[in-house]
């Protein structure tokens, strides 16, 4: 699985920065950074952030490639 934010709906609220600052900030120009993957054991937080988006511009994805 792989984090993906919709860059169009994204509005760089932060909530998600608030919610996995593990994986989601603010950088200091306010535009969202984020690291595509994640540890397993930050999964509560990553969902937590794709919960806590306002604009509903995050979501989990698989991240399989097609052989």
């Amino acid at each position: 699985m792989k984090i993906v934010v919709d860059r169009i709906k994204c509005q760089n609220h932060g909530q998600c920065a608030i919610s996995a600052p593990t994986n989601f900030e603010l950088d200091t120009n306010g535009e969202l950074q984020y690291h595509e993957t994640f540890d397993e054991e930050n999964i509560n937080d990553i969902e937590d952030a794709i919960d806590s988006c306002p604009l509903q511009a995050i979501l989990l994805s698989s991240d399989a490639v097609n052989g």
